[in-house]
């Protein structure tokens, strides 16, 4: 981290308090927030992290109507369950916060009332579907009706999810209520706009000299170029919504904020009620202070909110305040985790709650497994298989198994005490040298968001203890070489301690239980992160009991998770269709297929269908033109590693020249995905 800042402060993307916490949600944004903040505080410095749930708009309004309750009940529900949850698996936020307190509504107002007395939002009248009989203007999925595009009878109004295509209630063909089942008619209705547009150069500047500070990742970086290619548009700031934030301004009494912008704001109210709790006004320290690193973790589907609208809010209000807010220094935004090949669904139940599975499992066994399968670059997947190796073959075999030999053996032969040290083997080096260098090597991959790499060094640092253990073969020199028996064990103790503490930004769990082990007192015995390679512990300290860290788990306990999967809905198989004719080894030769990043994605002008895509195949980067903007959104490809025909002879579409040709699978509605590697593999490979 840059020395020059005094303090941290770290957010992690607020969940919506509509649905539970669910694998996928742990490994986007919250596992690895809680790593670095756990590693900060190691590191003892000055950090605080703020998350809450997030509390309002259209999805909440719907399940509340379909459950015949209010929208504050379902908050409530899920508020409650969800910060219960996050608990138990150890995340350590210092404040858990909600949109629906008064305190969050009056910060959001406040920012409303300062952008428009600025004279920075814009009034627009436009056109808007209304429910007569209900009395109300409909929000886009309070409408339902026919897709222009693909004929799907029960397409929402923003989008149809038979054909993917993105949709404004105004363009569905025979809409109706959600509400009444009436028509809707067309009225006329006014509403706020930020104009976003307008801050499209600082934005562009603001990422640049951040990311040549701070080094963001390169899939977030891909993700704003795509946006800053399309363009920033005016963004409605204000909608016709009963549950809400209420418009602080005469005649709009009956709307309410939008939530993509009350939303970004609750990490600053959620600092202030941690600051309330302390009767103090400390969160100005963290947001109003130059001196502060602030770092927003958050899946990729919020890139835009957290690296492009927020900071221009942000930049708005210092540009009309004395208190000027300090603006994201890094948004290490994680791609996706998919649950055994296949994205999480809530509607066909496929994927697991992290309640349901801290029932079954420890938690410490979750974080690890998701520590090291995160969807850092690009999406990963979740298998129960990769689980159960993670658990047994690394936790229990080498991380357990290592404290529980090495504490009984110290019971056993030194009556439960820390021996003597001697002196020291050229093996005793080499190792104690590996103990002090490991803090330094994990931190640095943490300090730039590798948490992966991170991971694996710690664990690789518990194989070198195992192999230290056998290599010194205490067993033999306890009889044949008393004082270098003590000194290996003295050693191998030191080596427990320096685990804990690497492992705890991970392991929180288990690292209670070993300082248990080691009946270390922090008071007493360092337990900091720049500590960790010291030989801390002292001759004759006395050690707790020893005890099983991991107990394996079993065939036949995944077995049960697997056999309950085929219960779930799977994708519809597509019906056989005929094969095309036979070609020969030679045939097939002929085409080129190379695996490719995007770096880049726009729309074509004047065309609902064309999106343009600048690649890269390794040796060089390439212009493709695909006829798939109905099924993805450029921003969602910025990225994406895809398989390409390399060798296809160049050809226009609509004036722009496509050298390529990407591959893609169709299901039955012609819904279009994408051909990827499961793998990660360089630019240019070769697809054989």
């Amino acid at each position: 981290m840059d020395k020059s800042y005094k303090r941290i402060l770290i957010t992690a993307a607020l969940p919506y308090a509509n649905g539970k916490i669910h694998l996928g949600h742990l490994a986007g944004a919250y596992l690895p927030a809680d790593i670095y903040a756990r590693y900060q505080r190691s590191k003892r410095r000055d950090v605080i992290f703020m998350c809450g749930s997030d509390e309002h708009g259209v999805p909440i309004t719907i399940t509340a109507e379909n459950e015949k309750t209010t929208p504050q009940a379902i908050v409530d529900r899920y508020h409650a369950m969800n910060k219960a949850v996050f608990e138990k698996f150890g995340m350590s936020f210092d404040n858990y916060s909600r949109t629906s307190l008064p305190l969050h509504h009056q910060t959001a107002q406040e920012f409303f009332v300062k952008l428009h007395a600025a004279g920075i939002l814009k009034e627009k009248v436009e056109k808007q579907l209304y429910d007569e009989k209900a009395g109300m203007f409909l929000p886009d999925r309070y409408v339902e009706g026919t897709c222009p595009s693909c004929s799907n009878l029960e397409a929402r109004g923003d989008q149809c999810e038979k054909c993917g295509t993105f949709l404004n209630p105004l363009d569905l063909l025979n809409p109706k209520s959600k509400i009444t089942g009436e028509t809707p008619v067309v009225r006329e209705t006014s509403h706020w706009y930020f104009p976003l547009g307008d801050y499209q150069k600082r934005l562009e500047e603001y990422i640049a000299n951040r990311n040549e500070q701070e080094g963001w990742k390169e899939n977030v970086l891909n993700y704003c170029r795509s946006w800053f290619n399309e363009g920033l548009q005016d963004r409605a700031v204000t909608r016709d919504l009963q549950w809400g934030v209420r418009v602080p301004l005469k005649g709009y009494e009956d709307k309410v904020l939008y939530v993509w912008f009350d939303a970004v704001l609750g990490y600053i109210s959620s600092t202030k009620e941690w600051a309330q709790k302390q009767s103090n006004e400390k969160w100005k320290n963290y947001w109003l202070d130059d001196n502060t690193k602030y770092v927003a973790f958050i899946g990729k589907d919020n890139v835009v909110f957290h690296c492009i609208v927020f900071p221009a809010m942000l930049m708005a209000w210092n540009d009309n305040s004395n208190e000027k807010y300090v603006l994201p220094g890094n948004v290490p935004a994680n791609e996706f985790l998919n649950f055994e090949g296949q994205k999480f669904s809530k509607s066909r139940g496929w994927g697991i709650d992290v309640d349901e599975f801290l029932e079954k499992y420890s938690p410490d066994s979750l974080r690890y497994a998701l520590a090291l399968n995160l969807p850092e670059l690009r999406d990963s997947d979740f298998y129960w298989k990769d689980f159960q190796a993670r658990h047994n073959n690394e936790l229990a075999d080498i991380l357990g198994n290592y404290v529980n030999r090495v504490i009984t053996f110290v019971h056993k032969n030194f009556n439960g005490k820390v021996p003597k040290l001697h002196q020291l083997s050229d093996l005793d080096n080499i190792f104690i040298n590996e103990l002090k260098q490991k803090s330094g090597i994990i931190g640095g991959l943490i300090e730039r968001y590798k948490f992966r790499e991170a991971v694996l060094e710690t664990m690789n640092l518990a194989r070198s203890a195992n192999k230290y253990f056998n290599d010194s073969e205490p067993w033999k020199t306890h009889k044949q070489n008393p004082e270098q028996c003590t000194t290996t064990l003295n050693i191998c103790l030191q080596a427990v301690r320096s685990l804990a503490v690497l492992f705890e930004p991970v392991l929180p769990f288990t690292t209670q239980r070993i300082k248990k082990i080691l009946n270390i007192d922090n008071d007493k015995i360092d337990f900091s992160w720049d500590g960790a390679g010291n030989l801390e512990l002292k001759e004759g300290h006395m050690l707790g009991n020893p005890e099983i860290l991991f107990s394996k788990i079993e065939d036949e306990v995944i077995q049960k998770e697997l056999d309950n999967l085929g219960a779930v809905s799977k994708p519809t198989a597509l019906p056989v269709e005929e094969l095309k004719p036979l070609i020969s080894i030679d045939d097939f030769k002929k085409v080129d297929l190379r695996v490719a990043t995007v770096l880049s994605c726009e729309k074509v002008a004047k065309s609902d269908k064309l999106l343009k895509l600048q690649v890269s195949i390794g040796l060089e980067q390439r212009q493709l033109v695909a006829g798939i903007a109905q099924h993805y959104k450029p921003e969602d490809l910025v990225g994406k590693k895809i398989i390409v025909v390399a060798n296809l002879q160049p050809a226009k579409l609509m004036g722009n020249e496509s050298k390529g040709m990407l591959l893609a699978a169709s299901d039955t509605s012609g819904k279009l995905v994408f051909v990827t590697t499961s793998e990660d593999i360089a630019d240019g490979a070769i697809v054989k």
